[in-house]
């Protein structure tokens, strides 16, 4: 008689886990996070949404996701890539369920990266737009702090949790962006007050114009102008900060809104 043995569960992690979403282009913020937290020593789980890259005007990057996969193992990190649907209420749990399950452990930070972003103002934005940037940029960043924070388990009396948000102070001719990552403001820094009782801290951060391939030439020189340090962002600026705040050395920043944009005007 022969038995088949049980699968053997994930090992558990040397390493902490850090969740990023909206991971899906190489030259994206989420991905200049993730490599800079799997060189810090973090294990990597991101989400990404193909449909969402192929229906804007820069289009999906064939294998994305695996080849940012390959480099942040190549960095030392274990790594989960998972392809999620924001607008579906569903999706933050099962984001999390397949995170633990693939790397074997808990959520100890949570990136939140994605973005619906379509430019229309006031009198052109459709009912459809505003109701999908508010699901993808406020609901399902609410529910995917929801759910970090029903699952968290940190030491008590210490600060281990971290939660990091990015946002955006553009409005004019960018409605629904701007509103929505105006509520997500909101839900993050309450997250700073409702869960520091787990040791969790919660910032938001705004990086500033940062060219990931959507800036016309004319936009781009005018945003130049206007900056004091003469350049754009890059993602690894933006990633140097949320590296520091996800780090034991970052523990005492909590309930802000940064800016990392080298003092662009407004």
């Amino acid at each position: 008689m022969t038995t088949t043995a049980p699968p053997s569960p994930a090992p558990a992690p040397s390493r902490p886990i850090a969740l990023i979403t909206g991971v899906g282009r190489s030259i994206g913020i989420g991905a200049g996070i993730a490599r800079r937290l799997a060189s810090s020593g973090w294990d990597v789980a991101f989400t990404y949404w193909t449909p969402y890259d192929r229906r804007m005007e820069w289009g999906a990057e064939p294998g994305a996701a695996a080849s940012i996969a390959n480099e942040l193992a190549e960095a030392g990190a274990r790594t989960a890539a998972i392809e999620a649907d924001l607008t579906d209420p569903d999706a933050p749990a099962r984001v999390f369920d397949e995170a633990e399950q693939r790397l074997g452990g808990p959520v100890s930070a949570l990136v939140l990266s994605h973005a619906e972003s379509v430019d229309s103002g006031l009198l052109d934005t459709t009912v459809e737009a505003f109701d999908r940037h508010f699901a993808v940029n406020s609901r399902a960043s609410w529910l995917l702090i929801r759910e970090y924070g029903l699952r968290f388990r940190g030491e008590p009396g210490t600060a281990t949790g971290r939660i990091v948000a990015l946002t955006s102070d553009h409005t004019v001719g960018n409605l629904p962006y701007g509103a929505s990552k105006g509520a997500l403001d909101r839900i993050t820094l309450a997250a700073a007050h409702e869960l520091a009782h787990l040791g969790v801290t919660a910032n938001v951060v705004n990086p500033g114009p940062v060219d990931t391939g959507w800036m016309s030439d004319d936009l781009r020189e005018a945003l130049v102008r206007g900056t004091p340090l003469g350049r754009l962002g890059t993602p690894r600026d933006t990633a140097h900060l949320v590296d520091f705040l996800c780090s034991p050395e970052g523990q005492w920043i909590n309930g802000q809104l940064l800016k990392s944009n080298g003092g662009a005007a407004a």
